[in-house]
């Protein structure tokens, strides 16, 4: 028996000293079980439920390209363009066909920045709405040779054969073909003045170049283990080529695109120049520029305006295609 004490601590530690410190360790174990806040790791780490996700090429391209100033200048540039393009009005309330022999090639005027052209046509006004045309011609004719060749391309690619015998060869004919001298043999038999036409002849010979590089993107994605996946499941064709092969074959495509873009408004330009693009009354930089070429030394600034609205605009759109493709690019990561 032990003696009595008159310390409760000691007759505590006396009698059941053993239970105590049992009762202490197990008040212990049950604080080292719970959870410390923030994740196992402490404060400073997080959980697995809540750990950093792996991005996709797309999330990681997109973040490099907001943080690219080249890429958000360029990106300003064509969103302007395309505003004035789709409204016009909004910077030039003027009409670009209203013209006053009197005011031939005069120069800077209140309310005409610009001067007046040789049949009195405010420049502002017709490089305002020069930027319609040049504008939709490109989106117009990427869009469509993006489209056909990557159709006739990946088609190649995938099936190989004689499938990718023919469209090679085919591709090699328009290959062959200078594009200024076809444009020059093709536009010169049209007799309409719409847009349209100089959109279907850079389509028709823009696609093979798009179309080879969506040919080897798709060779190369065929042979990727997850396709010889979906093959083995039991997946057709269209389904592979739409879900696997092409969500992983497009971005050289968009690349190529982009930067093809710029090239055919500068087309556009040249063959208007040349007589055999776009005709008045529409109204075109090329066209522009063209009349402009004999009265330089008269009246500079007539060149000036429009040959200089279209250098900007080829050039944002070719800065644009290469900002995009170095964020798409992952050698050059």
């Amino acid at each position: 028996m032990p003696e009595p004490t008159d310390h409760p601590d000691e007759a505590m530690e006396a009698a059941g000293g053993t239970g105590a410190s049992m009762g202490l360790g197990q008040d212990e174990a049950r604080s080292l079980e719970k959870p410390l806040p923030g994740g196992p790791g402490g404060p400073g780490e997080q959980g697995p439920a809540i750990a950093d996700r792996p991005r996709s090429l797309w999330s990681d391209a997109w973040r490099d390209l907001r943080r690219n100033p080249v890429f958000l200048l360029s990106a300003l540039v064509i969103a302007f363009l395309v505003v004035i393009a789709i409204r016009p009005q909004l910077i030039a309330d003027g009409n670009p066909l209203s013209c006053n022999l009197a005011n031939s090639q005069l120069g800077s005027a209140p309310g005409h920045p610009f001067g007046f052209d040789n049949q009195g046509c405010d420049v502002y006004t017709r490089v305002v709405y020069g930027a319609r045309a040049s504008v939709t011609v490109g989106i117009c004719a990427t869009v469509g040779a993006a489209l056909l060749g990557s159709l006739l391309g990946g088609l190649a690619g995938y099936f190989g054969g004689w499938t990718d015998a023919v469209l090679s060869r085919v591709s090699d004919i328009f290959f062959g073909i200078p594009i200024v001298l076809g444009g020059l043999v093709f536009l010169s038999v049209v007799t309409n003045s719409t847009v349209w036409p100089v959109v279907g002849f850079i389509v028709l010979l823009g696609w093979p170049q798009i179309g080879r590089i969506a040919r080897g993107a798709v060779i190369t994605a065929k042979h990727n283990d997850y396709v010889q996946a979906a093959r083995a499941l039991g997946a057709g064709n269209g389904r592979i080529l739409l879900r696997h092969i092409a969500p992983n074959a497009v971005a050289p495509v968009i690349v190529v695109a982009t930067i093809a873009l710029g090239t055919y408004i500068a087309l556009e330009a040249t063959l208007s120049y040349l007589g055999v693009g776009l005709k008045p009354p529409t109204v075109s930089w090329g066209i522009d520029i063209s009349q402009a070429s004999t009265q330089i030394r008269n009246a500079p600034h007539m060149l000036l305006w429009p040959a200089g609205a279209l250098s900007v605009t080829v050039l944002a759109f070719i800065m644009l295609g290469d900002a995009v493709r170095d964020a798409l690019d992952p050698k050059l990561r």
